[in-house]
């Protein structure tokens, strides 16, 4: 049975970290890098269509310079609300501007397996028990592919991915995986296939794509031709940059949230030009290099701040924000993980981010983890609550109440708590148990999160994919694999 969607809607309380003037000095200073240094487009079909539209182009370091006057019309082309649709519509996302929504992230190489508790490489079964617990979690809205199908061929393995989610779960989809022409127009066939045919697909896109830019200032040609595949289709694409201070991007952030600027909405204009009024969105993952290692951090206030910083550009260009959000450094569900997780939600979700990526992801997008998803939950439920504010009415007053109970009483058992007392949030995971309960067993939050993702996995069934349906994507792959003349792989159980 299909489940519901919790997200959080109109959040009350709002943060903002960049002023009206600080966003067009950016937007400027981007303008100004877009159209003087310039961004690599290695692609023969974007540089096409950047010099159709009176760019300029150097064919041997495959740079465009684009005038900036030519970004901000090609921008104003795109749709500033749609929706993600699903398999089952009651499960449809609008995008617009108020409902803030989480999802898994991808794409992680490594699991902890859930029975042996021991990190090995992710296969497609794990993509399919992944979607399979994220159908019955509320609080996830959506799917990236978590973790890469490894034992599949490369050629074809985000079909796969995809096939495997669908077949798991009636909500929608968004892959990262699928970064060529080839698998484009076989995901795209089907994506049809699951909503219904092509005409029904641009009405419903069940399908998503992420592509990611290459830091500093270029673009990968395979991401930006499987785009323009989507786009064509009506399938929802966006582009994340990952910019990293003091690495691939300047040490100041400001800096950094130009470079990252230059990168997406040079990218989202190509696919404006080629396809006005493409649903587009913008996406942003931008973190500071660890200073000692030289690892990509996932966590830290440089990385909070981008979160909310991010958001008000891309409420400025008026598209949605698939934000990277969740997905901690560190290496086990632990104290880190809690504080950048809960710090980067609720950061993101306080701008009112759309998408809010990285649900049960360690290590920098890594490593998965099915304990950190069900506390990720727990994370984004808190944030959900807090950012409901306060109501203040009639009704919330509680002056009828207030004068049953009077002085001295209590209001355990008055009809109003009666009425409201679900209302308060309630914990799954926090330990509240009096401390001799707890010295007795010594178990802990990850211990009732990995029984509770045990259960789900036991017990939850998602509604079927159509047998018909299912047999199509089947076709479609093998088509892929016999073109490309690689092995089919085994579905998943």
């Amino acid at each position: 049975m299909a489940r519901t969607i919790d997200p959080i809607v109109d959040p009350r309380i709002e943060v903002r970290v960049l002023s009206d003037d600080e966003v067009q000095r950016i937007h400027a200073a981007t303008l100004e890098v877009i159209e003087s240094v310039g961004v690599r487009f290695p692609s023969p079909r974007a540089l096409e269509i950047w010099q159709a539209h009176g760019a300029t182009v150097d064919r041997e370091t495959l740079v465009v310079r684009a005038p900036g006057a030519l970004v901000e019309e090609a921008l104003a082309r795109a749709p500033h609300e749609y929706a993600l649709a699903a398999r089952d519509p009651s499960q449809d996302l609008p995008l617009d501007g108020r409902h803030v929504y989480a999802a898994t992230d991808g794409c992680g190489v490594e699991v902890l397996d859930l029975v042996t508790g021991e990190r090995r490489r992710s296969r497609l079964q794990d993509v399919a028990e992944i979607a399979r617990v994220g159908d019955y979690l509320d609080e996830i809205a959506f799917h990236w592919v978590a973790v890469s199908a490894q034992d599949t061929p490369a050629e074809s393995r985000g079909l796969h991915e995809l096939a495997a989610i669908w077949a798991n779960s009636t909500k929608h989809a968004q892959t990262e995986s699928i970064v060529t022409e080839r698998e484009a127009r076989a995901a795209v066939e089907m994506a049809a296939a699951i909503a219904g045919g092509r005409e029904a697909l641009r009405r419903r896109p069940v399908l998503s794509l992420m592509e990611c830019t290459i830091s500093p200032l270029a673009q990968e040609g395979g991401a930006l031709d499987a785009a323009l595949v989507a786009a064509e289709a009506g399938v929802p694409v966006g582009f994340m940059t990952m910019a990293s201070a003091a690495f691939t991007g300047p040490a100041t952030p400001a800096g950094t949230l130009v470079v990252g600027n230059a990168e997406v909405i040079s990218a989202l204009a190509l696919v404006e030009l080629a396809q006005p009024g493409a649903p587009v969105y913008y996406a942003a993952a931008q973190t500071a290099i660890d200073l000692r290692s030289g690892a990509y951090t996932g966590g830290g206030p440089e990385d909070f701040l981008f979160g909310a910083a991010t958001n008000a550009l891309a409420d400025f260009y008026g598209v949605p924000l698939s934000m990277g959000s969740f997905a901690t450094g560190a290496k086990e569900p632990d104290w880190q993980a809690g504080i950048e997780n809960g710090l980067s939600t609720f950061m993101a979700a306080a701008v009112r981010s759309d998408m809010l990526l990285g649900v049960g992801l360690l290590h920098g997008s890594r490593i998965w983890s099915y304990e950190q998803m069900l506390l990720d939950c727990e994370i984004y439920g808190i944030v959900r609550a807090m950012l409901r504010g306060i109501a203040v009415d009639d009704e919330a007053l509680a002056l009828e109440a207030i004068r049953r109970v009077g002085p001295g009483g209590e209001y355990l058992t008055d009809p109003h708590t009666v009425r409201h007392m679900r209302e308060l949030w309630q914990s799954r995971f926090f330990d509240r148990r009096p401390y001799g309960a707890w010295e007795e067993k010594r178990d802990r939050a990850r211990d009732w999160a990995r029984a509770r993702a045990r259960e789900i996995l036991a017990t939850h069934e998602p509604d079927p994919l159509d047998p018909v349906v299912a047999a199509e994507l089947a076709a479609i792959i093998a088509a892929v694999e016999r073109e490309a003349g690689v092995a089919g792989a085994a579905a998943p159980t």
